[in-house]
């Protein structure tokens, strides 16, 4: 019987690692994908204002967006990628979530990854293609 109960707890212990690691690593994902977004927000906001005043065009400067993504992304203690591809800024953040029980069985942390991106837009109405 003491073998039963040994499997049995460890069994029950695996599976709420499971549910509560999960969830966590899940919430991670959603902080992930919530700060590449937010970064990537504040790169679309760097436009090229000589050529907006001169004709209306809505467009990024390419470095200056890179730079503001990378300074939201310092400013929320994160690093990760930035790219500017035309008049999308696009950004990728990796955090490293620590397990809480699947540490007994030797999963020390779960890696997750968060993707935004985003494009400067005029007004409320949309996005401009």
């Amino acid at each position: 019987m003491t073998a039963f109960v040994v499997i049995v707890v460890t069994a029950v212990l695996a599976f709420g690692g499971l549910v509560l690691d999960g969830g966590l690593a899940l919430a991670a994902k959603v902080r992930a994908i919530g700060e590449a977004q937010e970064a990537a927000r504040a790169g679309a906001q760097e436009i090229d204002l000589a050529a907006y005043r001169a004709d209306g065009t809505l467009r990024l400067a390419p470095q200056q967006a890179s730079a503001a993504a990378r300074a939201y992304l310092a400013s929320a203690g994160r690093s990760g990628t930035v790219s500017v591809a035309g008049n999308t800024v696009n950004v990728t953040i990796t955090i490293s979530q620590p397990t809480q029980l699947l540490g007994l069985v030797g999963v020390g942390s779960i890696t997750v990854s968060g993707t935004g991106q985003a494009q400067p837009q005029r007004g409320i109405s949309g996005v401009i293609p």
